[in-house]
């Protein structure tokens, strides 16, 4: 059995500082509903956990200014039950509860939910040497490129990894141009959420932006009157409990009939959350009818990139965003 020791930081700075005092194998937890899941599995081993649940104000929703704010520590549950999000931002609130069972979303913060890995069954399944993976070990190789693929990324991808990415949550942020607030041995700095994540490349063992010993503290939305008529909508193999195949946040607003602005975002698709932005220029100015949105959502997965058995994704994601947009046209009247 592997040691671990653990310290219980009561404010960011302190739990900046005890990372960084245990060094190399230091991990933060806060639900424990990701990384609990990987040190199962031996792909997470970690030294020192600096538990960062009882931050004081980490726990903060603000709908009050002209930017929404969301504590790092925020349990999915309390975002998605939010009166105002609801209402104001229901691709926020779609978001968090279709991504999980209640019981995860009570306990999972929405910070830790953003550092949520993927599931590609040779990442989570292979270690101990059963299978090799670049994520786990860099230079190892990647044996779902070429091997069982149903559930893997057509965008993004490289010659190292086709992982998808995960979340939910993180593709309505990069649909609302979120930014994600952190603090590090160098202080704090705010990082844009479309730097957030990173393509794999040649190194997709970094899959974060994060500087080692950094912590969010929390994540900001700039409040847009698109939030109103948006939705996330989600297709998986089962109605629940169950990961995208393809999913679209979707905002935009009206001018008539006619779409003045509009933000979309796939997830299920990618190897991080994908900013459609060639669906925007699509839509933009147009009337959004069926024929329009999928020529806009065809934009959206031009350079997708199949492999043996996942390329039924691409014509599923072209009808998610335009179902996507048909949603949240409706929503706008």
């Amino acid at each position: 059995m592997q040691p671990i020791s653990y310290t219980r930081a009561t404010d960011a700075a302190e739990a900046v500082a005890a990372f960084a005092d245990a060094g190399e194998g230091a991990r933060y937890i806060a639900g424990g509903t990701t990384l609990f899941d990987l040190m199962k599995l031996n792909v997470e081993l970690p030294g020192h956990l600096v538990d960062v649940s009882g931050l004081t104000g980490s726990d903060r929703i603000d709908t009050s200014g002209e930017t929404l704010v969301f504590g790092a520590g925020v349990r999915m549950a309390d975002i998605a039950e939010d009166p105002t999000i609801r209402e104001d931002y229901p691709l926020l609130a779609e978001s968090l509860w279709k991504a999980a069972s209640q019981q995860l979303r009570n306990m999972a913060s929405v910070g830790g939910n953003l550092l949520q890995r993927t599931r590609c069954p040779y990442f989570r399944g292979g270690a101990g040497g059963v299978y090799p993976c670049n994520k786990r070990e860099p230079g190892s190789g990647c044996p779902a490129i070429g091997g069982i693929d149903r559930g893997q990324a057509v965008l993004g991808i490289s010659d190292a990894c086709n992982a998808v990415s995960p979340g939910d949550w993180p593709v309505a942020l990069t649909a609302l141009d979120a930014s994600v607030r952190v603090l590090g041995p160098d202080g704090e700095r705010t990082i844009p959420i479309a730097e957030f994540f990173l393509l794999p490349g040649e190194t997709p063992d970094r899959e974060f932006a994060l500087r080692p010993g950094e912590l969010i503290l929390d994540i900001q939305v700039p409040k847009t009157p698109m939030g109103r008529a948006s939705t996330y909508h989600k297709v998986r193999d089962r109605e629940s409990y169950a990961f995208a195949l393809a999913s679209a946040a979707v905002a935009l607003q009206l001018d008539g009939d006619r779409v003045t602005d509009v933000r979309i975002a796939l997830g299920g698709v990618a190897t991080r959350p994908w900013r459609a932005t060639e669906a925007e220029r699509v839509l933009t100015g147009a009337t959004p009818d069926r024929e329009t949105a999928l020529e806009a959502a065809r934009a959206a997965m031009a350079d997708a990139t199949p492999g043996q058995h996942n390329a039924f994704k691409i014509d599923l994601a072209v009808q998610t965003v335009a179902d996507a947009v048909a949603i949240a046209v409706e929503r706008s009247a």
